[in-house]
């Protein structure tokens, strides 16, 4: 928004949260938290929330630590030692510390049996200040990485911290002072929390909260009970106690429930802002007769499901859903129904899926789904049919002409491609509906390319088979609607899943490999996964899996490297005495296209009994002949990566089995979740229990494993009910006022919470 004055345009001067830190800090602590906290704005630093307090003098239980964590704590020091090191020049300063007031300095925290009195030794390399600092009886906080070493949790050099509670600040008693929680913040090595706060804390007075209007109205914000905006940034950063931390951070987790609900409601107003074609189908067409040729029931959700998408397709108004499913519910039919509904109203169809291999399965499943209905113009196919055309990147050229012809004259009812099909090449006669495979491989940007090679705004149906609880789709895809499909269809057979840990058990390994020859013998197939492809790694440090998981247990520095590789594997099964005969190839993402297309034809037709592969065969992979699969390293995948590859099992008249293979020790962290994909086939308990585990963290679109969310304070399974009120509010406002003119300090927080970060996490949407 600029504002004008006379003939000329001024901008709008900068908002008080978005003037630079360096103006209120000085240069070299604004440097300092742009490096290490990618901060740069009064805003920013305000909104980097501690994650968690400390009532101060409350030490913290040793019992909740885990090895190789980096913690914040607050314990006492009941002991401290300097002696000189033996192999170099140097001394080693040693501290030991307890989580109870009285402990015995003399007795460690051994690991399965804390005892009565539990310390802690921490160790400081040529730290003199550590010994003069760290008296007996001495609280502090204490940041660094947990270790163990002769069986005994420490820390090496650890950062730290004095709590004097008789050393007020300027302004309040000792009594206030020590009744102050203490703000841990999502700190780095180089930055730590104490240091973050005491930024944080000379920033506060001199921010000019009276120029920041508060993006809640005045009516939601009574209703709801909340602070006002500078009490709680106050009361979040500096509480005075922890009820007021707690409800400061009520009122920041209802203002970004809002926010975000406000941002996909626009979204969603704007998609619906621009009509669409109807596309309802005719009576006796090619949905009709595909459906009367179906050797089976269709399930109560796909029945539901269907009828929800035939609506909407016969609207103008354009369809926007996502459906989710477990793994093998039946979600391609569904699509493939609305396909053919779009076709049937002269239209054409585009099916986006994230990799060629699985571009090539949906072809030629549709192929044999429709039968004759997909050959229209050919030999022995329907004149009342249409064709179906697969569009993909490595395709020769005279290949991709025909395709591209067939799909440009409207030839082709239904496409079905890669991101070859978002190329400015492709050009669509009348594209009706957009279907997105797995849709959390693509952004909003690629799917509205696509979407924009048509006149008017197609219908758009996203699919994923990761199931997402309700409150999660509705953060996540708040401008779609959203469908699910909860039933398997009749035939689909169980699949027993186990955990083989190598470490305890080493001889299971020389099981896993005649448990593949069982099955093969049996006549039927087996997969074997491996987390990378390695096959340029060189050679494998040990003979087997069970002399690698053995060797990584004794090996405190076991790193990336060390993960199972499909070349390794490829070998390891090459060399196995027991798979003598069996035919065994290997499929990965760097084969070529033709290479990989004819090892799944052979796999799917049996020539080839064992696949060594990465999880290019996570989804859509359907081999009903295989039964088996084994997954080495299995904890180096997430909960829902596992339930997506275990579900390429069992697709046939027989029952599958999954053995999750880890060479970690029990007492690892990973190998819970390993347990918690054993525990259950359910894709939906699995979901919420990945959501638990790592917090939103995957699904939401943060990192791999246990990273931060784009979500600050907000938890999805957490504030389900208030994220439903945000909702509503949102709807609400935006039905009134869709431009937001009459809430410009909405619309300007709006923008601001859309930072990079967060506008990727919504593309993900």
């Amino acid at each position: 928004m600029a504002r004008t004055d006379g003939g000329g345009a001024f901008p709008d001067p900068v908002s008080e949260l978005d003037q630079p830190l360096a103006r209120l800090l000085g240069r070299t602590t604004a440097d300092q938290l742009a490096r290490q906290l990618s901060v740069s704005t009064i805003g920013q630093l305000l909104d980097h929330f501690p994650r968690r307090y400390m009532p101060r003098g409350e030490l913290t239980p040793f019992s909740e630590l885990r090895l190789d964590q980096q913690v914040t704590i607050v314990a006492e020091v009941v002991h401290t030692s300097t002696r000189q090191m033996r192999s170099r020049r140097g001394s080693i300063t040693d501290v030991v510390i307890t989580d109870r007031v009285s402990a015995d300095p003399h007795r460690l925290f051994a690991d399965g049996d804390p005892g009565p009195s539990r310390t802690m030794r921490l160790s400081f390399f040529n730290a003199w200040t550590a010994a003069r600092d760290l008296p007996p009886g001495t609280h502090a906080l204490f940041s660094g990485k947990v270790g163990l070493y002769d069986k005994a949790v420490t820390m090496t050099n650890p950062h730290y911290a004095i709590l004097d509670p008789d050393a007020p600040e300027a302004g309040e008693s000792a009594e206030e002072r020590a009744g102050r929680p203490i703000p841990i913040y999502p700190a780095t090595a180089k930055l730590t929390t104490d240091k973050i706060a005491r930024v944080v804390h000379s920033l506060l007075p001199v921010v000019d909260f009276g120029a920041v209007p508060d993006p809640l109205p005045d009516g939601i914000r009574e209703r709801e009970g909340l602070m006002g905006l500078e009490e709680a940034y106050w009361q979040v950063h500096r509480p005075r106690d922890t009820r007021a931390h707690g409800e400061a951070r009520r009122r920041f987790r209802y203002q970004e429930a809002f926010l975000l609900q406000c941002a996909l409601a626009r979204r969603r107003a704007e998609l619906a802002a621009h009509p669409t074609t109807a596309r309802p189908g005719v009576p006796g067409g090619m949905l009709a007769r595909f459906d009367a040729g179906l050797p089976f029931e269709l399930t109560a959700g796909q029945r539901t499901v269907g009828e929800e998408l035939a609506a909407e397709l016969a609207g103008s108004r354009p369809m926007n859903r996502l459906l989710q499913g477990d793994v093998g519910s039946g979600k391609t039919l569904v699509a493939l129904r609305a396909m053919l509904q779009v076709v049937d109203s002269g239209a054409q169809a585009a099916l986006l899926a994230p990799t060629e291999v699985l571009a090539a399965q949906h072809h030629g499943s549709v192929l044999r789904s429709l039968g004759p209905l997909a050959q229209a113009g050919q030999l022995g196919g329907d004149p009342d049919g249409t064709q179906v055309v697969l569009l993909t990147g490595s395709m020769g050229a005279a290949a991709r002409k025909r395709a591209l012809l067939r799909i440009a004259s409207g030839e082709a009812g239904i496409v079905i491609g890669t991101h070859a099909l978002l190329s400015e090449v492709v050009q669509f006669a009348d594209l009706g509906l957009v279907v997105v495979d797995e849709q959390h491989r693509f952004g909003v940007e690629q799917r509205d390319r696509l979407r924009d090679k048509a006149g008017q705004p197609p219908h758009l149906l996203v699919m994923t088979a990761t199931p997402i609880p309700r409150t999660v789709a509705m953060t996540v895809f708040g401008d779609l609607d959203v469908s699910v499909l909860d039933q398997l269809p009749a035939g689909r057979q169980p699949i027993a899943t186990h955990t083989v840990g190598l470490v305890e058990h080493p001889g299971w390994e020389r099981r896993l490999w005649r448990r593949a020859r069982e099955e093969i013998d049996a006549g039927r197939q087996v997969y074997v996964v491996a987390p990378k492809i390695g096959d340029d790694d060189g050679p494998p440090p040990h003979a087997t899996l069970a002399e690698s998981a053995l060797a990584a247990a004794a090996d405190e520095d076991e790193s990336e490297a060390s993960m199972a590789s499909v070349a390794w594997l490829a070998e390891l099964v090459a060399a196995e005495p027991v798979l003598a005969g069996v035919r065994a190839e290997v499929l990965h993402g760097r084969l070529d296209t033709d290479r990989k297309s004819r090892l799944m034809e052979e796999f799917a037709a049996g020539d080839v009994q064992l696949l060594v592969c990465t999880t290019v065969v996570e989804v859509g992979v359907d081999v009903p002949n295989a039964t088996l699969m084994i997954i080495v390293d299995a904890d180096r995948f997430g909960i829902s990566q596992l339930h997506q590859l275990r579900g390429r099992i069992g697709r046939g008249g027989h029952a599958g089995t999954c053995l999750l293979v880890t060479r970690r020790p029990a007492e690892h962290p990973s190998r819970e979740r390993i347990d918690v994909v054993a525990a259950s086939t359910d894709g939906f308990e699995l979901a919420r229990a990945d959501l638990e585990l790592r917090r939103e963290g995957d699904i939401l679109g943060a990192a791999q494993s246990g990273g931060r969310s784009t979500l600050r304070l907000l938890r999805a399974l957490d504030d389900a009910e208030l994220i439903e009120r945000a909702r509503r509010d949102a709807v609400t406002i935006l039905a009134e006022d869709p431009q937001l003119l009459e809430h410009p300090e909405l619309a300007e927080a709006i923008e601001r919470y859309l930072d990079p970060d967060a506008e990727a996490f919504l593309d993900r949407g």
